[in-house]
């Protein structure tokens, strides 16, 4: 195994292995524990470029015929829950969760969770680029996330074909991501991509969701939309879909929370995330706070606390 890194805590760090038992440690040790697998151990290559960017790693594998899998036991050693969305550059590969089967050719995308078993073969040589992200990152219910897991989204087409062709430039230029404009490009990918999976879960919508299915994700979209307004209630959410506010909380106790709830976790993960933007590091706290509807100072503060474990500035300072 060969170890490569260009100067600086933010560079590109390149692993090259050409043995098998090398790839497994790495490619744990680069993304989440996984059990690699292939009938072809002797002269087997591999390269990873990865490039961590805040809580997102965006990483290029190009190796041999292999398979990874996800299994129950290597999911229960952690709770850290990530999102990795591959978009393939070369060769072909097989995504398989939740039993679902996507079949992956160059420019094709598909999101898998690494809180679920998975697994992802390839049948040759091959090259991918895999952006990994934190549960949290995504402006979308994990719930809704799950609909599409091991889902085939072409990159040839639809929304698809805006998104690949600006992943592949990723790809193709790591190095390139760096400092607090890298950290923005990177956000950026994670923007585009929820707004890549609102496009599939909208076509799901029009396949036959059923219109339980479809009203969620309507109060869903409306609070995405309104988070900034501190008004923002169960109530006001109620009368704007012409429900009332029980039945309203009927629908989010089925997926296991709240509307107040809902809200609030929402309001904190967008606060979490601009509190971390180099761009915002001169806005006050107050006023991230307030951009998300929190005109309280002091319950943000606590609410936050509650959340992360540590105060707003705090959080700001310790990244």
């Amino acid at each position: 195994m060969t170890t490569l890194a260009d100067a600086g805590s933010t560079s590109v760090q390149t692993s090259v292995a050409d043995d098998f038992q090398d790839w497994s440690r790495v490619i744990s040790e680069s993304f989440v524990p996984l059990k690699a697998y292939t009938d072809r151990p002797g002269g087997f290559h591999g390269r990873l470029r990865s490039r961590v960017l805040g809580q997102i790693s965006v990483v290029e594998v190009t190796a041999a015929r292999h398979t990874v899998a996800r299994t129950p036991a290597l999911i229960a050693k952690t709770d850290r829950k990530f999102f990795k969305l591959s978009i393939q550059l070369e060769g072909t590969g097989r995504l398989v969760q939740d039993n679902r089967e996507a079949v992956l050719h160059p420019g094709d995308l598909a999101i898998y969770d690494t809180n679920r078993p998975y697994t992802l073969s390839f049948d040759g040589d091959f090259r991918t680029l895999v952006l990994m992200f934190p549960h949290s990152l995504i402006d979308l219910p994990v719930e809704a996330v799950g609909w599409l897991t091991a889902v085939r989204m072409p990159g040839d087409e639809g929304l698809g074909s805006l998104i690949s062709p600006f992943m592949v430039r990723l790809a193709d230029n790591l190095e390139a991501l760096s400092g607090s404009n890298g950290l923005r490009l990177a956000h950026n990918a994670v923007d585009l991509v929820t707004t890549l999976f609102n496009g599939e879960l909208d076509m799901k919508i029009d396949a036959g969701r059923s219109p339980h299915e479809l009203l969620l994700a309507r109060i869903h979209d409306y609070i995405e939309s309104q988070l900034g307004d501190p008004g923002l209630s169960p109530s006001s959410i109620a009368a704007a879909h012409f429900i009332s506010t029980r039945h309203m909380n009927d629908l989010f106790q089925e997926i296991g929370t709240t509307v107040a709830a809902s809200i609030r976790q929402r309001r904190l993960e967008r606060c979490r995330r601009d509190l971390r933007d180099p761009v915002l590091a001169d806005r006050p706290v107050t006023a991230i706070a307030a951009r998300w509807g929190f005109t309280d100072a002091a319950h943000f503060s606590r609410v936050f606390r509650a959340a992360y474990g540590q105060s707003p500035t705090g959080y700001r300072n310790n990244p």
